[in-house]
């Protein structure tokens, strides 16, 4: 009897082990394991890999990074025997810290879909970056309360809409006129806080400083293209820091937070104050959106959310557009399987080329692709892509690529933030602001 319950559990523990390698087989013949770099995409992603897995049988792993900690969970889970097979690279620059990991993408079906070749990031004849989304970022407005401040009999500017508002003076103008009426908006500043604190200040050391940045690199005679220029640069002027300066200055000088707490203050805070209309004003990018229409209590109407360019006061500027480009980058492990570096493409493609796929990055990842896999009716339905296209489509506009992607270096935007915040507390003068740009450009390049 002892004999036969032992041969019975001999059995079972063998017919257990045999479902457990089959299901280890299956995992290992289509391995993808995705490092996701955006946050506020983490739970779409994880619908992506489960719909792909109901579709396809193959299982997607998503990871996602914690906000401003990517390079270094690249940098951890790159060394694990199972490291990612989709991960991203953020521009020229961080395609040189991951170079040796970068599978060559020329021959891959999302390489062809890709609309403009040359947004790829290359070397030689291999391609080893490939953008997926095109994202634009400016000064966002709630028309509703710029209306209302238009409307009023008492108001010092002579402007009726927000339209007309084409330069800095006329924008400095109608904010600090805003600012003396803002109880009868019914706001409390009118730009939500400019978030100081240490990993959300990218915003002003990043996407802000672009703008100076990229009117002084487009002086570069040896260069055509800006971001080569600044790729190329040893040393920067920071010719136009004083221009930097008035949209920082004004964006503090009229917030609805004081600025010795604005060290305090997240991306996520001044999203929440500018849903809830205590603020008529927030710089940021179309990512933004769902940030605004997840805020519980948001008052916002779609139709009322607009966006501005970053306008800093320099000749011209009356036909600049938003500042448009990319930052995310897929790349491939080339020292994955062969295996899992073909399941990965195939994933990619899936996403960018089928209907399920398409369907995902339109509606739930909104975002506005570089690839002629997407029609015009395939573009993202919320409010600022739709200001993104619209910005993009006005040939009357030049738009303001972004040229951060040639920054030296991850720690040359930390120091220029600290710098800023010191700044804001009044502990730092301006000119030491500068000299920090200036400083760390050099000693970081």
């Amino acid at each position: 009897m002892k004999k036969r319950i032992s041969a019975l559990i001999l059995s079972l523990i063998l017919i257990l082990l045999s479902f457990s390698l089959a299901g280890c087989g299956k995992n290992s013949n289509y391995p993808v394991y995705f490092l996701n770099f955006k946050p506020e995409s983490a739970a779409v992603y994880e619908e992506i890999a489960k719909a792909y897995e109901k579709e396809k049988g193959v299982t997607v792993k998503v990871v996602t990074a914690a906000a401003n900690t990517y390079e270094q969970t690249l940098k951890s889970e790159i060394a694990k025997s199972n490291a990612p097979t989709i991960f991203q690279v953020n521009g020229p620059i961080g395609y040189q810290s991951w170079k040796e990991y970068c599978l060559d993408l020329k021959d891959s079906k999302l390489y062809s879909y890709l609309t403009d070749k040359s947004l790829a990031i290359t070397e030689g004849e291999g391609v080893y970056g490939i953008p997926y989304v095109v994202e634009g970022y400016g000064i966002i407005y709630n028309n509703a309360i710029m209306q209302k401040y238009f409307a009023l009999p008492e108001k010092k500017v002579n402007v009726s809409s927000a339209d007309e508002i084409k330069n800095f003076e006329t924008l400095k103008a109608v904010v600090e006129d805003m600012t003396a009426n803002k109880d009868k908006l019914g706001i409390e500043g009118v730009f939500a806080s400019t978030s100081l604190s240490s990993g959300e200040d990218w915003r002003w050391q990043t996407h802000l400083l672009n703008v100076p940045l990229y009117h002084e690199l487009s002086e570069n005679v040896d260069y055509d293209d800006p971001t080569l220029a600044g790729l190329n640069s040893k040393e920067i002027a920071f010719r136009y820091s004083d221009n930097f300066k008035n949209l920082f200055d004004l964006y503090t000088n009229n917030s609805i937070t004081q600025k010795t707490l604005l060290g305090s203050k997240s991306t996520s805070d001044s999203m929440s104050e500018f849903a809830l209309g205590k603020v008529a004003m927030v710089q940021n990018g179309n990512w933004a959106w769902s940030q605004i229409a997840n805020v519980n209590g948001n008052t916002v109407s779609e139709n009322d959310i607009k966006f501005m360019p970053l306008y800093i006061g320099v000749a011209g500027e009356e036909h600049q557009g938003l500042c448009i480009g990319t930052e995310n980058y897929f790349a491939v492990n080339k020292n994955a399987t062969d295996e899992q570096k073909r399941a990965s493409l195939e994933f990619l493609d899936w996403l960018f080329s089928s209907e399920t796929g398409k369907d995902f990055v339109t509606n739930k990842l909104d975002f506005i692709t570089p690839f002629n896999t997407f029609t015009n009716e395939e573009l993202p339905n919320d409010p600022l892509a739709k200001e993104v296209v619209r910005y993009m489509k006005d040939e009357s506009l030049t738009t303001v690529p972004w040229i951060f992607t040639s920054f030296p270096s991850e720690n040359f935007k930390t120091e220029v933030g600290s710098e800023l915040l010191q700044y804001v507390q009044g502990s730092r003068e301006w000119k030491d602001v500068v000299a920090t740009v200036k400083d760390k450009w050099k000693s970081e390049r």
